[in-house]
């Protein structure tokens, strides 16, 4: 976990106070409602035709030699899993990679992607009554939004990630779809663009909507979603922290955000990205860690109920693996 300077979190994640680590729902209501912004919201951008990595990240160094791969990590209860080299992009180890299973609330990383794609996170947002009715009425995580507050686009991404606000994912998609209906199908076709072909979203946040299966991916597509979610600096500042505390404000209350992925400030080198959970996905979580110079990425789907940290615990297992992975000699082709 990398350790956040309270200067830079004030330029980073819009003054707040950062600390380094050492649901299922009901049908939603009808997508109609849209949030109301203090300034014109954004106009959607039309999706590129040709498939590339989203605009403006960083990029991720490349020329590492290949890791030999040898057995497979014990223990995994996941029903699909992957493990991959952040860096190069290999696939060290999975199960079920193109199996399709609903990922619960790991829906909202597209929903952050296609906001950090739009761009101006200082964009103010009045949070509408619609919201708060939207992730009560429907069994979603709630960052406790009040309706009247006026947010910027960058802390409601925090509200989204983090506690994982159904509430939050409303506020967003009402101002960057614009409409829940405009902005699900924004996500389609990112997910299209992307080569995600394996993924369908019928909402925002993850709910059961209009069935427990009808919001679905692989872990091979989450893996491709993941990949590029890191690759923006912000979305990285945000989902790397334990919890973010923002002080009341004009415009707005005190809100304290803690996060929902078991693995940061438990697992040593954890860097993100975002659980999930309903009844018939089970636990669900996309991660990241970084240890030693080398950086994986990984998903686990279906892990068993077993507990809140279900899906962490599968997620160790595979990085411990993978931590203890020798690089290939120069040159030479991976096992």
């Amino acid at each position: 976990m990398r350790i956040v300077s309270l200067a830079a979190i004030a330029v980073i994640a819009g003054g707040v106070t950062a600390c380094a680590p050492g649901s299922t729902g009901a049908q939603p209501a009808a997508l109609h409602a849209s949030a109301t912004a203090t300034r014109p919201p954004p106009a959607a951008p039309s999706a590129p035709a040709r498939r590339s990595p989203p605009a403006r990240p960083s990029a991720r160094p490349s020329g590492r030699p290949a890791i030999q791969v040898a057995g497979a990590p014990a223990g995994v209860k996941a029903k699909g899993a992957v493990l991959a080299d952040a860096v190069t992009g290999q696939v060290l180890w999975g199960r079920d990679l193109g199996t399709e299973r609903p990922m619960a609330s790991v829906t909202k990383v597209m929903t952050a992607l296609l906001v950090l794609e739009s761009g101006n996170l200082g964009h103010e947002i009045l949070i509408p009554k619609a919201a708060r009715d939207y992730a009560w009425k429907n069994g979603g995580e709630s960052a406790g939004l009040h309706p009247g507050d006026i947010l910027t686009t960058q802390q409601l991404l925090a509200a989204l990630l983090l506690p994982s606000g159904a509430d939050a994912a409303y506020t967003l998609a009402g101002v960057y779809g614009p409409g829940l209906a405009a902005f699900v199908a924004r996500m389609n076709a990112t997910a299209v663009r992307m080569g995600m072909t394996h993924t369908h979203f019928t909402s925002p946040d993850g709910l059961p909507y209009p069935t427990e299966t009808a919001n679905y991916s692989t872990p091979s597509d989450l893996l491709t979603l993941g990949l590029a979610a890191m690759r923006y600096p912000v979305f990285r500042s945000i989902v790397d922290l334990r919890f973010y505390n923002l002080p009341k404000g004009h415009g707005h209350h005190q809100y304290w955000w803690d996060n929902t992925d078991a693995l940061i400030g438990s697992y040593r080198g954890a860097v993100g990205i975002k659980s999930g959970y309903t009844d018939v996905a089970r636990h669900c979580l996309l991660f990241e860690a970084v240890r030693n110079g080398r950086t994986l990425i990984g998903v686990v789907l279906s892990s068993p109920a077993s507990g809140v940290a279900a899906a962490a615990q599968d997620a160790a297992k595979m990085l411990n693996w993978g931590f203890r992975l020798r690089p290939t000699a120069a040159g030479a082709s991976p096992s």
